[in-house]
Parts: C-alpha cells; structure tokens; sequence
C-alpha cells in the first residue's frame, strides 16, 4: 500500500472516534497538523490537556480553513448544521467525510453545502466502545475494523483512493456500498441491536416486582451484556433513531415477528422449534469469531487487569 499523508487534518468533535483518530494519525505519522474543534470550551481543554492535536478551537470555520482532510464526527442529526458552517473554509482539493453511523440522512444533510471542487466522502468505521468524550479514545480502535465507505456517483476516483488509504493505514479493511443499502445493515447488526437493550434495561427498571439491589445483584446472567449497550452515549443514539427511521422501523416489523413466533413456540412447549432456532443462532455467532469480529474466550473475552502500582 502506498504512503499516505496529509498536511492539515481537521476534526471536527473529539469524542471516542475523532480521539481514537486523533491519537492514530500521531502514532502513525499521517498528518503534519491536526486541528481540533468541538463546541464545548471543557472538551476542547481537555482535547488540549491529551495532546490531541496541534491547534484547537471552538469554531468549525476556522478549524476547516486550509485543511487537506475534514473529518466530522458528530451526532449524525448535526451533520447538516457542521457542513454550512465550514463550507466557506474548505479549500478546493480538499477532502471532507464523516464517521456517522447512518449514511442517507448525512449525504442529504452534507452534500448540497459542499462546494464545487471539494470531495465529499461519506464514511462509517465500524468500531466503538460504549464510552464517549476525547478520554475514550485509544491506538488501535479501527484495527481489523470494518470502515464502510459510500461514495456518489461523481466521486473523484484518486479522493476516494486518497481515503481508502487513510483507513487502512489506521488498520481498518475498507468496503464501498451503496449508502441506502448501508443504513439497512447497520439497522440489523447495530442499530436493532441498540435500540433492543434499552428497551431490555428500561424494563427491568420499570418492573415492581423486582428491586434495583437484584438486577445489579445478578447482572452477570445476561442482563449486564445488555447494560454495555445501553450505556452508550443517548445523543448520538436519539440521531440515529431519527435519522434511519426507515430502516429501523422495517428490522423492528421483522423482529416482532420473530419474537411472536419465540412466544408462540415457548407458551405451546415446541422444543423442537426452540432447539433449531437456539442452534442456528449459534452458528451465526460463530461466524462472527471465524471473521475476527470478537474473539472464542470465556465470558465473551473478558479478564481481570491487575493494577501494578
């Protein structure tokens, strides 16, 4: 793979992912300036305090003047406010893309501000934790990570190129798709996901017959891997609802049916349906462990990391 370099990289919100970038490029060597914007005065001090960046402030117009590459990596509902704001800094030739989980609604949002001769890539890595702020990111996040790229038609063949690199470079395996088609698999394996475990949470909060001391008490029996979900970061998760309705609403239609067809099996005693449905999901999730999306460890991976003082 050729080098990759750009000479001004702008990120433009420094939670888990623009950090995780931020402290990538420095490692790796692939920006000679990185500028850093984000709304809040606190998480700019604190992006500062982290060494993230070489130059930061508050204001998306100045962070975007002269920059090669334009990351944005906002809640997905901003992405339209961002795009009008730095249009007037982008320089021609230069690169802007995005992080956001949801592809439809952000090239709707972006692409009628882009001015003429910049390159407007949306994008999606597909890695994350359930924490966000500049303090959540680390070296090695998008390693062996899926980043879904979702060109135009009139994309420029040597940006796109330029791009790809980038990612790789990160250590992300790179795929292109059309951006309907990305939000419609992002709603299955991310999106339903989600939505699922709040829903599961919200439950066992609403239930009175069972205290708040016992589901934390027992939460190792399957309702703590639900709570990791949910602790994720609800702005960015209200966007996402907003902005792939659609999608949402069809994997929604679809699991319900499903569910219907659990309950019907469970209260009817149909073992048999029971088995085959449990034995085909677990095939599904090894599957996931061949492709090297999760690893075949007890407790889903999870160990005890003694502190050494």
């Amino acid at each position: 793979m050729r080098d990759v370099h750009f000479q001004r990289v702008t990120l433009i919100g420094i939670g888990l992912i623009g950090s995780s970038i931020a402290r990538d490029m420095r490692a790796k060597g692939l920006a000679g300036e990185i500028v850093v914007s984000t709304r809040s005065a606190e998480t700019l001090r604190r992006a500062e305090e982290l060494h993230l960046g070489d130059r930061y402030t508050t204001d998306p117009r100045d962070a975007a003047r002269g920059a090669d590459l334009v990351i944005v990596s906002v809640p997905v509902g901003a992405s339209g406010a961002v795009a009008e704001a730095i249009a007037p800094s982008l320089k021609a030739g230069a690169i802007l893309t995005d992080v956001g989980s949801t592809k439809k609604s952000v090239i709707e949002q972006m692409a009628p501000h882009v001015p003429e001769g910049v390159h407007f890539i949306a994008g999606h890595p597909i890695a994350g934790t359930e924490s966000s702020g500049p303090d959540a990111g680390f070296e090695g996040l998008f390693k062996d990570r899926w980043c879904i790229l979702t060109p135009q038609n009139d994309t420029d063949p040597d940006a796109l190129d330029k791009l790809t690199r980038f990612w790789q470079a990160l250590g992300s395996m790179v795929d292109q798709m059309d951006p309907a088609h990305h939000d419609k698999v992002l709603a299955i394996v991310s999106h339903l996901p989600h939505i699922i475990a709040y829903n599961i949470v919200g439950t066992a909060d609403d239930l009175e017959t069972v205290t708040e001391g016992e589901v934390i008490k027992y939460s190792a029996s399957g309702f703590r891997d639900f709570t990791r979900l949910a602790a994720s970061d609800p702005t960015m998760w209200r966007d996402v609802c907003l902005h792939n309705k659609d999608a949402i609403l069809e994997m929604l239609a679809r699991f319900s049916e499903d569910l219907a067809y659990l309950q019907r099996a469970i209260r009817w005693g149909e073992g048999d349906k029971l088995f085959d449905l449990f034995s085909r999901t677990r095939a599904i999730r090894r599957s996931i462990i061949e492709a090297g999306q999760d690893v075949d460890a007890p407790d889903f991976g999870r160990h005890k990391i003694e502190r050494k003082d």
